[in-house]
């Protein structure tokens, strides 16, 4: 394997992202991430000085974030699960059905009257809807884009196909409805990104868009972090089979697990280890303010 220099001090990294594109290393920006994880100011100190140990020039951010996420799990096993969110997200896979159960407990938590996988009749054609969720005379329609892998985004063929969709099941609604007694949304949530024209044209139609990252102030990291709605897939403590498992069973949240201890048992896990991933459940379900 060929050796990589480190680098000087004062010398701009350059970093590979997961998409192949290149930014520099910002120290702040891993302190930032490391922070809303919960880290103190000591160990977030810590992993930057054990980071800066690894860097040179075409790094991967998949390495930084392995290294990272490393350190943080032996100070914290829930700080590293709420660091590792992403990833986790991106493990309710690889069908997606996860993801669409996941996204109906998150609007659910907001008080919303939620359905998933339901069969809709449109004006034209009858339509599979992800999720379908109701709130004060305001009825969302909700399509869930799943990507398992962090470089993929929707791109605005995504709003065009589900715009379409909506507006079928929404003049079915409308005629079978009093006028105005009723307002309907479509919306669409994806686990990565999405491009800048499908952004442009879901605003100009007034189609919303839900998205790691967008929008800014109220994106689904955020939520989660506000929530505490932390999938299964974030306890470090389970093996991937446990959580396959856990899946198969409709268990979607760390929360649904402390309310439902005994499955632990009837899926073959020691008690001492129960005792364990219970422990890290409940930290998760703390919600964290950023």
């Amino acid at each position: 394997m060929k050796h990589k220099r480190p680098h000087a001090k004062g010398h701009m990294i350059e970093l590979i992202k997961a998409n192949g594109e290149r930014e520099i290393y910002q120290q702040r920006k891993l302190a930032n991430s490391l922070r809303k994880a919960g880290a103190s100011e000591d160990i977030t100190e810590h992993i930057l000085d054990e980071i800066e140990g690894i860097l040179y020039d075409g790094i991967s951010t998949k390495e930084i974030y392995r290294k990272a996420f490393q350190l943080l799990n032996s100070h914290s096993r829930a700080m590293a699960s709420r660091y590792e969110l992403k990833k986790s997200i991106m493990a309710l896979g690889p069908a997606g059905y996860p993801f669409e159960k996941f996204v109906g407990e998150l609007f659910r938590s907001q008080s919303l009257r939620v359905q998933t996988n339901v069969l809709v009749e449109g004006r034209c054609v009858s339509h599979e809807v992800d999720v379908i969720a109701e709130k004060n005379n305001v009825k969302r329609i909700i399509e869930c884009k799943f990507h398992q892998l962090q470089g993929n985004i929707s791109n605005v063929k995504v709003p065009l196909y589900i715009q379409s969709r909506f507006l079928d099941i929404k003049k079915r609604w409308e005629a079978q409805n009093t006028p105005g007694r009723k307002r309907y949304e479509g919306w669409v949530v994806n686990n990565t990104r999405f491009s800048e024209d499908a952004v442009q044209y879901a605003r100009c139609v007034g189609l919303h868009l839900l998205s790691w990252d967008y929008p800014a102030d109220n994106s689904l990291k955020k939520q989660i972090s506000y929530s505490g709605l932390y999938p299964i897939t974030s306890l470090t403590s389970l093996r991937k089979s446990e959580k396959i498992e856990l899946l198969h069973h409709n268990l979607v949240l760390c929360k649904q697990l402390c309310a439902r201890p005994e499955i632990l048992n009837e899926i073959g896990i020691s008690e001492a280890r129960s005792r364990k991933i219970l422990y890290d459940a409940k930290a998760l379900c703390k919600a964290l303010k950023e």
